[in-house]
């Protein structure tokens, strides 16, 4: 479902009761909302707003974090890279708010040697992490919308031909992505610009 129908679900979210969003190859997709926060997270986060998001593979259930998806996404960008344009299109549209099940169907048909999960897993995994920086996340910002720190990583992960091993060691270190996939959507940029075109970041990157 669109990005502004998945919000309304996780604002109604009930205290901790298991809601599954997504099924795919056995997988499931759920997330929860936890009535208790930790004392070390009571002053960051709001427990109305803090929901956990959960994977479950047969009998693990794990909580997946951002470099999953991002992994799984350079992975596939380095088995099929002429598909790299359609990818950073697919996760820029699911940014803009499309249906990530929707946004999938145009690789329908594609196979990809190496990833994680199934394409349907980790582009609604991407909606919830957008939706959780959003709603969940209270801390000042460099970026405006916030949501453009985590989606320039997307971008990056997917079209950088950097090491795996050193874009993951930044985003751990908490390092913002480069600049450039970042620019001319933040507000708070000096060099912010409205009516971009699609995919404005690779124009910037071949420019130099």
């Amino acid at each position: 479902m669109k990005y502004k129908e998945m919000l309304e679900i996780i604002k109604a979210l009930e205290f901790d009761k298991e809601n599954v969003l997504c099924t795919d190859q056995d997988i499931q997709l759920y997330v929860i909302r936890p009535s208790k926060l930790p004392k070390s997270l009571k002053n960051e986060y709001d427990v109305n707003k803090n929901f956990q998001i959960w994977l479950r593979d047969g009998e693990r259930t794990f909580r997946p974090n951002h470099l999953r998806m991002m992994i799984d996404l350079n992975l596939r960008t380095r088995s099929r890279p002429e598909l790299k344009k359609k990818l950073l299109t697919i996760f820029d549209n699911i940014f803009y708010g499309k249906d990530p099940n929707e946004e999938i169907k145009a690789l329908a048909n594609e196979k990809f040697e190496h990833f994680l999960n199934s394409l349907k897993i980790i582009a609604n995994l991407a909606q919830l992490f957008i939706i959780e920086q959003e709603f969940n996340y209270t801390g000042e910002s460099k970026f405006e919308p916030k949501t453009l720190f985590f989606q320039g990583w997307i971008r990056e992960f997917i079209d950088s031909p950097k090491e795996i091993d050193n874009m993951c060691m930044s985003v751990c270190n908490g390092q913002p992505p480069k600049v450039q996939y970042t620019d001319k959507e933040n507000k708070k940029n000096k060099k912010y610009e409205e009516n971009l075109k699609p995919l404005w970041y690779l124009e910037m990157i071949d420019n130099g």
